[in-house]
Parts: structure tokens; C-alpha cells; sequence
């Protein structure tokens, strides 16, 4: 009999999931798929396309953004790279790289589905994220449901209530639109409403649909997943989110339904499947953030800025 994923799951778990956050034991964390040897092959063999390598303000410092590229380093050197700080490496749908991974969080969702009434993840990407000691990820809030799985390492995460004015119909609408997660607005006062979670390896995260949430890392390098799944109420909201935006911004109309079915509903679907892939959508999606940097060869932990664009 193939070992449990998730091992301390009980009947306030099956009560709670999707409604409030949550806080599971795993035993992810144990599979050789996040040995740091196997890790640095991902690193060395992961798609430009695919991996956001990024360096961000330290706690109470000014927002900082800028993104990179690796380079020529080796997986054990990007690694030693980001563990000297200010830097996080982000391979998106990692499942899609390499399959183990995937299977690993099929196993974790047959789970969840066998003890949750109703459940269903249609479709989940899972990416790694890996971490200096003072990283963070700013406040944002993501589109499908979301999982974050600790694997090495200590964060301490907030997670704000998914109500206004934490997050209002227009954040999704514009996230929808722009593809844009981390822009959204943030005041120090919301941490008073937050449920707070310090989380090691071992540990997991589940939270409502859309609550906003940031992240910190406690002093330690760390290795986390992240998980993104979606099912038949996610999907429809994806949908209303994105026809909301482009009548918002496309045609000047404030949106007054968030219905997720009926005739309005079956409206937006068509005009936002028409939509979707126009020029217009593309051109508003346009504006990447620049490759302003690539890790230093020569000098572990450092990193070279690059020409701005013309």
C-alpha cells in the first residue's frame, strides 16, 4: 500500500477546506524529488520560459522587483546564490517539466477528494519555489485555488480574508485581465485581520478562493511548492472575472453581476471567449517587467546588472 501524502488529516480538515485557512502535516518533504542534488539538476535543465528568478526589498525596506536570469551557473551554485539573500527562484508548472512532480500532487488530491465531499481539481499546476533567509513575496491574491507546501526551511505566512476591502471585484478583474498578481493595494493595518501561520518542513497551507496572502522567510533558506488547481465554481468565477475586466476597461461599463450562472453568466462566457486572445487583450498584456540582472559567475552571491533596453 503506497504511504499517505498528507498524514494528520481529521474531520475538522474535511469541515474547513475551501472556508478557512488551514494547516496539514505531509510527508512530501521526504521523497528524494527535493534532495538539493536533485533540485540542482532541475535548475540546470529548467526552461527560461518557465522560471522567474527574482530579487525583491527586504522586510520594511521599499518594494523592490527586478527580475533575472541565471546564467551559466550551476544548480548547487544558483542555489548558494540565492541562500546568501535577496533573491527567490520561482520554476512555474514544474509538474510539466518533469512528471514525478506531478504524480506527487495527484496522490495529495485523490486524498483531499477522498475526505472532502464534493471536492474536484480538474486540472493543478505546481511550481518550486526557492528562497534566500530574508525573502518575501509581497501581498497578493491568485485566481485558482491555491496550497503552499513547506519543504525546507521555516515562512510565516498572512492570510487576509477574501472580502473587501482586503481584495475587491475590480483586484480580480484587473488580475484576470493584466495577468498580474502582486500590484494589488496593501496597508500595514490589514496584518490586524490576518490569520497568522509559521510553517516548516512538513507542513502545508490551504486557503479560501482568492484571500490575499504574503509571505515571509523566518531567517532560513527555504524550499517550498506552491500549488494552483481548478474545478467547475473556480473556472466560472475565471470567467466572470475576465468578462468584468473588459467591460470595465474595454468598454467603459462598471460591471453589476457576479453571477455564475444564468443569462448574464452565459453572456460573459461568450464575450470573454471572444476577447480573450484579441489584440486589444494581448496589447494590455504586453508590458513585461524587464530582465534588468543575471547571477555572477565569479563572485558567489552577487549579481551583475545588464544594459537597460533602448
Amino acid at each position: 500500500m503506497t504511504a499517505k501524502v498528507l498524514t494528520d488529516w481529521d474531520e475538522t480538515h474535511s469541515a474547513l477546506w475551501g472556508h478557512q485557512p488551514i494547516q496539514l502535516a505531509h510527508e512530501m518533504h521526504k521523497t528524494p524529488l527535493f534532495s538539493m542534488d536533485t533540485l540542482a539538476a532541475l535548475i540546470e535543465r529548467y526552461p527560461r520560459e518557465h522560471y522567474s528568478l527574482v530579487q525583491t526589498g527586504a522586510k520594511g525596506s521599499e518594494r523592490v522587483w527586478r527580475e533575472g536570469v541565471i546564467g551559466d551557473l550551476g544548480g548547487h551554485q544558483v542555489m548558494d546564490a540565492i541562500a546568501r539573500g535577496g533573491l527567490w527562484l520561482n520554476m512555474r508548472d514544474v509538474g510539466a517539466v518533469d512528471s514525478r512532480y506531478r504524480a506527487l500532487v495527484d496522490r495529495m488530491f485523490e486524498e483531499v477528494a477522498a475526505n472532502v465531499p464534493g471536492f474536484e481539481a480538474w486540472n493543478h499546476q505546481e511550481s518550486i519555489l526557492v528562497s534566500a533567509p530574508d525573502a518575501q513575496v509581497y501581498y497578493h491574491a491568485d485566481l485558482p485555488g491555491q496550497g503552499l507546501i513547506q519543504i525546507a526551511g521555516r515562512k510565516r505566512v498572512y492570510v487576509y480574508p477574501n472580502t473587501p476591502p482586503f481584495i475587491t471585484p475590480r483586484n480580480l478583474e484587473d488580475i484576470a485581465l493584466y495577468n498580474v498578481e502582486v500590484d494589488m493595494p496593501y496597508e500595514p493595518w490589514y496584518d490586524r485581520h490576518a490569520q497568522v501561520f509559521d510553517i516548516g518542513p512538513g507542513q502545508m497551507l490551504n486557503w479560501e478562493l482568492n484571500a490575499p496572502h504574503r509571505v515571509e522567510n523566518l531567517g532560513t533558506f527555504s524550499v517550498s511548492m506552491t500549488i494552483s488547481f481548478t474545478n467547475d465554481h473556480i473556472r466560472r468565477s475565471e470567467v466572470v472575472n475576465l468578462a468584468n475586466g473588459l467591460l470595465r476597461h474595454r468598454f467603459g461599463y462598471t460591471p453589476r453581476s457576479r453571477n455564475l450562472r444564468g443569462p448574464s453568466y452565459f453572456l460573459k462566457g461568450v464575450m470573454q471567449k471572444l476577447y480573450r486572445d484579441s489584440g486589444w487583450v494581448k496589447r494590455e498584456r504586453s508590458v513585461r517587467r524587464p530582465t534588468e540582472f543575471r547571477l555572477d559567475a565569479t563572485r558567489p552571491g552577487q549579481i551583475v546588472d545588464l544594459p537597460k533596453a533602448a
